[in-house]
């Protein structure tokens, strides 16, 4: 399936999941907005997919808790491109904490940056889809999407929320011609993942190898890391799939974690 000639902003990219999949898209010839808050290594990542082609990609400032620098962004891209297609919204965070011990900033941080975050770039984007009677956009959830872990009071409540947010996003943009998933990865090695072993380790008064083997992959069918080639794949198909037949779904993608 391909991408060719469509547009696509990815929050999150310069890094991690985000930068994979936007890697996969311009790999199918879409052309890619390297949506971050980090403009300086977006750019280093735009440069790069554009180098390897065939899409192309352009680096956009977002801080995606900000509804201002989200529209600029999101604007930004149309006046260059035309309008948009695809968004991935991916930008998150993770902090650990027991529910009695959580800092209320912490939680409002991480909840601004995932809730908010795929509010506003989807408010952003779809005005843009609507008119064109077609559009994808896919959220980025996990397999806390659909089950609980203890110290990610904040991560849990935020991932089941954009569940919610993705079905209401999918009945309202059926008759308009625009579908919403969610992709719900297991463990992923990111940096986002590899800060989390010492901070479990020393919360839960384990060793960082039996975070990792009880943890993170004591509940998958092969002691496997999702790969972050694996949620690209997913995302792919998601921005790719050409009718509303895929819509308003999640699709856990973790070596067999969770099943459903």
């Amino acid at each position: 399936m391909t991408l060719t000639n469509k547009i696509a902003v990815v929050t999150g990219a310069a890094s991690g999941i985000g930068r994979a999949i936007a890697a996969r898209y311009v790999a199918a010839g879409a052309s890619v907005a390297i949506a971050d808050l980090q403009l300086n290594a977006a750019e280093k990542v735009a440069r790069e997919f554009t180098a390897k082609g065939p899409g192309r990609a352009l680096a956009v400032a977002m801080d995606v808790t900000d509804e201002r620098a989200v529209n600029e962004g999101v604007a930004e891209v149309v006046a260059k491109w035309g309008t948009v297609d695809i968004l991935v919204a991916n930008a998150g965070i993770q902090i650990v904490h027991k529910t009695e011990e959580f800092p209320f900033a912490d939680w409002k941080r991480l909840l601004a940056i995932h809730l908010d975050g795929a509010f506003l770039t989807s408010k952003a984007c779809l005005p843009h889809m609507y008119g064109q009677k077609s559009g994808t956009i896919i959220l980025m959830g996990s397999v806390h999407s659909k089950l609980a872990s203890p110290l990610k009071s904040a991560y849990v409540t935020a991932k089941h929320g954009l569940m919610g947010l993705s079905r209401v996003i999918a009945k309202e943009g059926g008759p308009h011609g625009v579908r919403c998933n969610v992709i719900c990865p297991g463990f992923v090695k990111t940096p986002l993942v590899e800060k989390q072993i010492p901070e479990q380790a020393k919360t839960l008064g384990i060793s960082e190898e039996d975070v990792v083997k009880r943890v993170m992959l004591g509940g998958t069918v092969d002691q496997e890391f999702t790969t972050l080639e694996d949620v690209a794949e997913v995302a792919h198909m998601f921005a790719a799939f050409p009718t509303n037949a895929l819509t308003g779904q999640s699709l856990i993608v973790s070596h067999g974690w969770h099943m459903e």
